[in-house]
């Protein structure tokens, strides 16, 4: 006697298998692209976040602050930096800008 057993057979696991793998392939290269895209707009969202805390700064100190200043004052907190791995910089008159990170060996 046959009992009716339910469950799945291999071919419609492996149909499955293969729905999920095209998926896969179609979504992972688009997140990838768009990764750097992100961290750009990233980055420009921080600078204008130090420029504000920039003059901030300028209004309470009357002064023009280094990324130091606004860390030990509290305008900024950690060690935050652009997502996309530039480091911030503010120059003599307060422009605030994304420069490349010079590695040394």
């Amino acid at each position: 006697m046959l009992k009716n057993e339910k469950g799945f057979t291999l071919i419609e696991m492996m149909i499955v298998m293969l729905v999920i793998s095209v998926l896969l392939i179609i979504t992972i290269p688009n997140v990838a692209k768009h990764n750097s895209n992100i961290n750009n707009k990233g980055c420009d969202a921080y600078l204008k976040m130090v420029e504000a805390q920039v003059q901030a700064y300028q209004m309470d100190k009357n002064m023009i602050p280094t990324l130091e200043d606004l860390k030990s004052e509290e305008y900024l907190k950690g060690d935050a930096g652009c997502p996309n791995g530039k480091e911030v910089a503010i120059d003599s008159e307060g422009n605030v800008t994304a420069i490349a990170k010079v590695t040394t060996q």
